[in-house]
């Protein structure tokens, strides 16, 4: 997504040029010149020009083929932009991350993210003036705004939520799980692919997003931890799932070979890479009943990015209704099970976090 790319094709809402111009923060524009030249020069004027509210301070060229290159692109943008160009980065090959289906491929999944930033900071040191970028990113104290998402203190341990995290779930927003501990939640990790059990006093699990359909004979032969899970449900266990977690909470995952691999069975729904499309945006959604993290007809904002293909097996409660897409339902919910393609972002309300610690704290005196 590029600086003025967010939530609305009119306005910069949700947009990293929003941040920057609430925060008051000034921008490094980062331009790909591939192919183009003295062309780049209307790229950078155009990103001036659309937003002058913001603070354009220097331009970091990508994918630079030669000095004689450099020179044909520094010059035509400092002429026309007043904008300094602190530095670049040349077209190599080692600098290229691997990328698979959904983008990248994490970190979690091995040490190619380590060894890429090695080379890359070589790189920048050679050929990005870092004085320069100090110098002109220097930002000024942020403004000061009153708490609304954290409490005043933290709130004593009350409740554990596991969270599932490894090679097969990494998608979390870390501040949501800041917010989670802050409220009085002692977050723990644990493993569908590896645990047997979930932890001792868990009183609420979270699914995230990640590749379980690229570890789908590895989650399905783990039936260790799936009777976990089962069980945990059926005596009343909290359990929220997004994107991936909501596949693992369904009845089989169909990977890109047309194998299925049977899963917790929590939802009827089978999930399929084949004849899969990608599904990306901003959804808003209304909540449908009173669920872990949203109350009935509470709103929320979230992220779909999905590329596989979900089929119904049987009629269930849906979760939400999308309010950017009129008659849309999403996601599902079957006793205190509910999942659903949107990641939520429990920062989007002051009662998200509160509530999914509430939730698992009342689980955690009933048992």
């Amino acid at each position: 997504m590029g600086l003025f790319d967010g939530a609305s094709p009119d306005t910069d809402e949700g947009s990293t040029a929003e941040v920057a111009r609430l925060l008051g923060l000034p921008v490094v524009l980062v331009v790909d010149a591939r192919k183009v030249a003295r062309s780049v020069a209307a790229t950078v004027l155009g990103f001036q020009r659309f937003d002058p509210r913001l603070r354009i301070v220097g331009v970091v060229l990508n994918g630079i083929g030669s000095a004689r290159h450099l020179d044909y692109c520094r010059g035509p943008i400092e002429r026309a932009t007043g904008i300094p160009v602190i530095g670049h980065l040349p077209r190599r090959d080692d600098l290229q991350l691997p990328e698979r289906h959904l983008g990248l491929v994490p970190e979690v999944e091995g040490p190619v993210a380590g060894e890429f930033f090695a080379r890359l900071a070589t790189q920048v040191e050679a050929s990005v003036d870092l004085d320069l970028l100090l110098r002109v990113a220097e930002a000024p104290d942020p403004p000061a705004v009153p708490p609304r998402l954290f409490p005043p203190e933290p709130v004593p341990a009350h409740a554990l939520i596991a969270v599932a995290r490894d090679r097969a779930f990494s998608f979390y927003y870390e501040d949501a799980l800041d917010l989670l501990a802050a409220w009085g939640a002692e977050v723990v990790p644990v493993s569908p692919l590896a645990d047997a059990v979930l932890p001792k006093g868990c009183s609420a699990l979270y699914l995230g997003g990640g590749f379980p359909e690229l570890y789908a004979r590895e989650l399905s032969e783990n039936a260790p931890f799936l009777h976990a899970v089962r069980e945990a449900a059926a005596a009343g266990l909290p359990i929220y799932g997004e994107c991936g977690g909501l596949m693992y909470l369904g009845r089989e995952i169909v990977d890109a070979g047309g194998t299925a691999h049977s899963m917790a069975g929590l939802l009827p729904l089978r999930t399929s890479m084949e004849g899969a499309r990608l599904h990306l945006g901003y959804r808003r959604v209304r909540a449908l009943a009173d669920g872990p993290v949203l109350a009935e007809g509470e709103e929320a904002r979230g992220h779909e990015f999905h590329y596989s293909r979900l089929d119904v097996l049987e009629e269930a409660p849906a979760a939400y209704e999308v309010l950017d897409q009129p008659g849309r339902l999403e996601g599902f919910r079957a006793g205190s099970v509910w999942a659903s393609y949107v990641h939520l972002h429990l920062a989007h309300s002051p009662y998200m976090a509160p509530r999914f610690v509430a939730t698992a704290a009342r689980h955690r005196r009933r048992e």
